[in-house]
């Protein structure tokens, strides 16, 4: 929005309408010296005004935000768009749930399979005694990470970028964990580096 362009319509407009500064901010509940900043295009109408605004300049709210006189071709490819970017973003928002009830349900499963192994011990008879523990310890660490990643992604408003970078530091924390695990329980420190050569092109790929 050109904010300089938006003044200069308001001020067009209320001459218009054969109104002062002071009619206006009278009918607006507003001081004449905030209509003044509007027109010389140093502030903007709070945006719960733009509505009460519109009416007092015989005009519509996308062409108060345009800062223009509008065709009805124009007002209905304006309202297009818009309803374009809407559907957009409720299908862009309908994503990001099924992607967050995906880590709800990962998280799920592991915490589901530590505690069934409480009860019955299955993993016994799948890995070595010294390697359930570890195993159960995964799976509950698995559980937790998923359903951060799934709650950080609900309550913050930011870009895909950051999502990845968040993420990125939680899958890095996991590697070294699992490291130092692997490295005490097996006394494999010869070896156990090479989870980080996985996890190095892990970072390579996702570039």
């Amino acid at each position: 929005m050109n904010q300089e362009r938006i003044g200069k319509f308001i001020s067009e407009m209320r001459r218009k309408n054969n109104m002062t500064q002071e009619d206006l901010a009278s009918k607006m509940s507003v001081t004449a010296k905030s209509i003044s900043r509007w027109e010389n295009g140093k502030t903007m109408p709070d945006i719960s005004m733009l509505g009460i605004l519109s009416e007092n300049l015989n005009c519509t709210i996308p062409e108060l935000l345009n800062g223009k006189k509008m065709t009805n071709k124009e007002l209905i490819e304006l309202k297009e768009t818009i309803d374009n970017l809407i559907e957009y973003q409720s299908n862009q928002q309908i994503k990001d749930n099924q992607k967050n009830n995906k880590y709800n349900i990962i998280g799920c499963v592991a915490l589901i399979l530590a505690m069934l192994n409480n009860a019955f011990g299955y993993l016994n008879y799948i890995f070595k005694p010294n390697a359930v523990e570890f195993v159960q310890g995964a799976l509950y660490g698995i559980c937790i990470c998923a359903n951060m990643i799934s709650l950080y992604n609900r309550s913050h408003n930011t870009t895909l970028c950051q999502k990845k970078k968040s993420i990125n530091w939680i899958i890095a924390i996991i590697v070294a964990i699992i490291y130092l695990i692997i490295s005490i329980m097996f006394e494999a420190w010869v070896y156990s580096w090479i989870i980080w050569i996985f996890y190095a092109i892990y970072r390579f790929t996702i570039k």
